[in-house]
């Protein structure tokens, strides 16, 4: 197994900086705005993925929330607010919805939005969202009324409605133009063009290299504050670059140096150097912190087997696994909650594995009992992201401990973001467990996260399935008061970990760092916003 700590510093700066003089070279050469309005980060990995709906995975996201514009986003204290909407009502009945897009929408090329176009991305989010899916049970019709309005019309009730619309959590419920949101959600969308605050620059990019957005010149934000997510996106810089730099030590030259202006995920042994730089700020932008999870595969064995998947709960030492990843406590530490640790509905239901702790004897008798043979099991490695390679790792040198044939598929995390996707066996291009974080936030929210999904084909990656856990999960959009939405919180989490779809490796909160002289970043979970931001 490769050290768990950073050895990058023994390589020496100069070898950094003569790699970062690569970024010099190709920013003189590209042509375009003044350096003073054009921004150059280095994001958490490479855009492998540009459809924000067809993947969960953030840096989709991100790209999701540049391009395409929501029709409600939450504020600074997470309520959802009108983004794209201007005007809304819901009947006295609770069943009728009509929503009303205000003026000045419009899409990339030049045609203007209109409610044919969000309806047909409602419901293609909603086939395969969680929060979508569990709306969709009870809709009776969504519509367009004429070209600025629409309804969706309900069976019965669905309280978290504008919530999940709303909700900064991936996937997010983008839109985009009919004949875009018609392609089916297994298939991925690729035409880029949607009517949020910067447009996607297909000249200048080069994929695995560097991803390009312009200021969209034509965009009308809102006109209230910035709050949150919400409010309004005014874009203060003219381009946005973000440099695929996959050596962590070159993206660190590059960013003391000047050459980037923004780095989401250095290296969190290389934080005290940043701290040491005055022209370096570091900051947590997700509020709450994240949670760091191992994901398995219910399709095939061994993870088909309960006893299997609950035998890795008797693998983990979540600080162990923290500490191999953020070194320093004060931004890791442990949780045996689904529902988070800052969150309202925290509790301690079915939680005996976490106080009994690691116990190779233990699981190795529950690998026995699934009915293990000794088939390999297949770790997703993302060998560019600290966290997940080092937990990759960890969890497969457990494995070995009690016998288990492991083997580890290295990539770079946008190849595992295209093969967990994948439902074939092993053999065939599967895989059995990946690394992977939820924000704290999420675990507040069980109808729309993706990995509280429970409901077999139609879940996330890993497809788990627990009629049990999905009749549970459907109840909180009737939960009426807080103490009722705890109560189910605890029926929850007791079936959860017994048939474990996820492991909780630890919460952790990952600083980013950028430049001193840019300003104006909002933080929150799941989205890096990039309105609002300015060099100065």
């Amino acid at each position: 197994m490769t050290t768990t700590r950073r050895s990058v510093l023994k390589t020496g700066l100069a070898a950094g900086v003569t790699a970062a003089a690569g970024v010099v070279r190709r920013a003189r050469a590209q042509s375009g705005p003044p350096a003073a309005k054009t921004l150059r980060a280095v994001m958490q990995g490479d855009l492998r993925v540009f459809d924000p709906i067809w993947t969960t995975a953030n840096i989709t996201g991100y790209h999701g929330a540049l391009i395409y514009d929501m029709l409600f986003m939450v504020d600074a204290t997470f309520q959802a607010q009108p983004q794209m909407v201007g005007k809304w009502n819901l009947s006295d009945d609770k069943k009728l919805y009509t929503f009303e897009l205000r003026d000045g929408l419009g899409w990339h090329d030049g045609t203007p939005v209109t409610a044919a176009d969000c309806v047909a991305s409602v419901r293609r989010w909603a086939a395969v969202d969680a929060g979508g899916q569990a709306m969709m049970e009870r809709v009776k019709d969504i519509s367009k009324k004429d070209d600025k309005t629409f309804i969706i019309a309900m069976k019965e009730p669905f309280g978290p409605l504008i919530d999940q619309l709303a909700k900064p959590i991936t996937r997010d419920c983008f839109m985009m133009r009919e004949k875009d949101a018609e392609t089916p959600p297994s298939q991925q969308v690729t035409a880029n063009i949607g009517s949020g605050p910067f447009v996607w620059n297909h000249d200048e990019a080069k994929p695995g290299v560097r991803y390009v957005y312009d200021k969209n010149a034509k965009y009308v934000p809102r006109a209230e504050p910035p709050s949150g997510l919400a409010g309004g996106h005014v874009v203060k810089l003219e381009r946005l670059i973000w440099e695929n730099i996959a050596d962590q030590q070159t993206a660190m030259s590059a960013l003391q140096s000047g050459e980037i202006d923004f780095y989401e995920v250095p290296p969190i042994d290389l934080i005290g150097q940043l701290q040491a730089d005055p022209n370096i700020k570091l900051e947590v932008f997700s509020k709450g912190g994240d949670i760091d999870i191992l994901r398995m595969n219910f399709l095939h064995k061994p993870f088909s087997e309960v006893k299997a998947r609950q035998a890795l709960l008797y693998l983990v030492n979540q600080l162990d696994f923290m500490k191999a990843s953020y070194g320093d406590p004060k931004y890791y530490g442990s949780l045996s909650s689904i529902f988070g640790s800052n969150t309202a509905y925290v509790n301690d239901e079915n939680t005996d594995w976490f106080r009994h702790g690691v116990d190779l004897d233990k699981a190795r008798q529950l690998f026995k009992e699934s009915g293990y043979n000794g088939e390999p099991v297949t770790v997703l490695q993302a060998t560019n992201i600290a966290y997940m390679s080092n937990n990759s790792q960890l969890i497969a040198g457990q494995l070995k401990k009690i016998g288990v044939n492991v083997q580890l598929a290295a990539s770079d995390w946008g190849g595992v973001v295209t093969r967990r996707a994948v439902r074939t066996p092993d053999d065939q291009g599967g895989w059995d467990i990946f690394v992977t974080a939820d924000s704290d936030y999420s675990h507040s929210d069980p109808i729309g996260l993706a990995t509280f999904q429970a409901n077999g084909d139609k879940a996330w990656y890993g497809w788990p399935k627990s009629d049990e856990f999905e009749a549970l999960r459907a109840k909180w959009a009737d939960a009426a008061t807080l103490d009722d939405r705890k109560a189910l919180a605890r029926q929850m989490q007791r079936v959860f970990w017994d048939f474990v779809p996820t492991v909780l490796l630890g919460r952790s909160a990952q600083p980013a760092a950028y430049r001193s002289n840019v300003k104006g970043f909002i933080g929150m979970p799941e989205i890096v916003p990039f309105w609002n931001v300015e060099k100065v």
